[in-house]
């Protein structure tokens, strides 16, 4: 979900500078430029950077012949959990994408030289990586009460119920489709005219309590998306709805429900 959020400021701020874009460039290395930045302004604020930074500093060596090839899926997740900025975007690059190291070295400003120092250090380092931990964040018992409180209202389609929770000037963000105050959006209409089945849920994705949305298949109920709720002073002040990009629940490492009873 972090990563959705990203890239939607990236595109934004693209959108922002297209005046400044010299068309008669590549277009894929000034967005990719801008979507970097973006990620190291996000890891910044999260204070991971300056950690990850200082502990990649030392020598650096050659590896052997053949090197770990990182294939997609959690070896991803691994690589961005795990190496700083510089290495994590060369190894993406090059062992996913398939970039060439002069491709690369544009791409993140550096050198060939820079990008092949770079990957030794960043592959090194996933080779050696013991098996994650999977991380837990503490819960606040008054986001968790109130996200209670809003599965429920949902669940009974209690739209006057649920405005009492959600503050005067909440925002609303439905990734690709809307952003703006809440209530100038047809969010809760919109819930309301799916013909499809669907419930709520509280639950801890990849550790942060969420909102799940399950969808019915045939007797059993599976979580379809996922929603990000920020409580403020005892009111839902901001709601990030991912229901039209189901991808982030398939790629959770784990997606663990409240007692649905």
């Amino acid at each position: 979900m972090d990563g959705e959020d990203v890239v939607q400021d990236a595109l934004f701020e693209a959108y922002r500078k297209l005046d400044q874009y010299d068309d008669s460039r590549a277009l894929a290395p000034w967005l990719f430029r801008i979507a970097h930045n973006r990620c190291i302004d996000f890891l910044r604020r999260r204070g991971v950077r300056n950690e990850a930074e200082a502990a990649s500093m030392g020598p650096e060596y050659v590896l052997p012949a053949q090197p770990p090839v990182l294939g997609v899926g959690r070896a991803v997740e691994q690589l961005v959990m795990s190496l700083p900025p510089k290495e994590r975007a060369c190894v993406l690059l090059k062992d996913v994408f398939d970039y060439t190291l002069e491709e690369i070295a544009e791409l993140v400003s550096s050198t060939v030289g820079g990008v092949k120092a770079a990957l030794n250090r960043g592959r090194s380092k996933l080779a050696t990586l013991p098996e994650p931990v999977k991380s837990h964040r503490e819960v606040s018992p008054e986001l968790s009460r109130l996200l209670h409180q809003y599965v429920d209202g949902f669940n009974k389609r209690d739209w006057d119920g649920l405005r009492k929770l959600i503050s005067a000037d909440a925002q609303l963000r439905v990734a690709d489709r809307f952003a703006g105050p809440i209530d100038e959006s047809p969010y809760f209409g919109n819930y309301e005219r799916q013909t499809v089945p669907w419930r709520l849920a509280v639950a801890e994705v990849d550790g942060e309590l969420s909102v799940v949305v399950l969808r019915q298949h045939r007797d059993e109920w599976r979580p379809d998306s996922a929603a990000r709720l920020k409580v403020i002073d005892g009111h839902i002040a901001r709601i990030v709805d991912y229901t039209h990009c189901p991808w982030i629940i398939s790629a959770a490492t784990s997606v663990i429900l409240a007692d649905l009873s």
